[in-house]
């Protein structure tokens, strides 16, 4: 009968070397050492890694000088949206504004609302990206510069819903839980 080892604390045979049925997986050994993070955040051989490969992707942060910073700077100056609109066209805040304005009119205008919030939607994809984010993974909402794709992706859902686009508003909120927020949370933001 082969001993049963947890492949937490052992080492796998190198693929060109598969283990033998009389040989046991061994544990880490001072010449490889395993190596991780301690409770007090250096860097350990003698504590596991606390980031499992399977947890998924780090959170993407959109970064400080990110255009949404210039535009709410720009609006809290006293510039109304559609005259920051052309100094910031790539700030997703922006676009999410215009739609929110659109949907909440004494009028309504949801295809105007529409092309508006997939703009700021696609802006933001585009700033995601070059972030470092690959199409999944945390896009924390407490995070500012976060907000103004996380506002335009919630927009797109209201407006899309408003013009019969049922799918494409599920998808929307789906993109919403799987980035880690809520439409709740997203809305609280208004």
């Amino acid at each position: 009968m082969r001993p049963v080892l947890r492949a937490s604390s052992a080492v796998l045979p190198s693929p060109s070397q598969p283990p033998s049925p009389s040989q046991p997986l061994s544990p880490p050994s001072p010449s490889r050492p395993s190596r991780g993070v301690d409770h007090n955040g250096s860097v350990s051989h003698d504590h596991p890694s606390p980031r499992s490969l399977l947890s998924g992707p780090d959170p993407v942060l959109l970064p400080a000088d990110h255009p949404d910073t210039a535009a709410r700077a720009a609006l809290e100056a006293g510039s109304p949206v559609r005259d920051v609109v052309p100094q910031e066209p790539a700030s997703s805040y922006v676009w999410a504004l215009l739609a929110e304005e659109a949907l909440g009119a004494t009028r309504p205008d949801p295809i105007a609302a529409y092309a508006y919030a997939r703009t700021g939607y696609h802006r933001g994809l585009d700033a995601l990206r070059r972030a470092g984010w690959r199409g999944q993974g945390p896009v924390p909402v407490d995070h500012v510069p976060n907000q103004g794709f996380l506002r335009a992706v919630l927009a797109l859902a209201e407006a899309a819903e408003a013009i019969g686009e049922t799918a494409e508003s599920e998808r929307c909120r789906r993109l919403l839980v799987d980035s880690g927020t809520t439409p709740e949370a997203v809305a609280a933001l208004r």
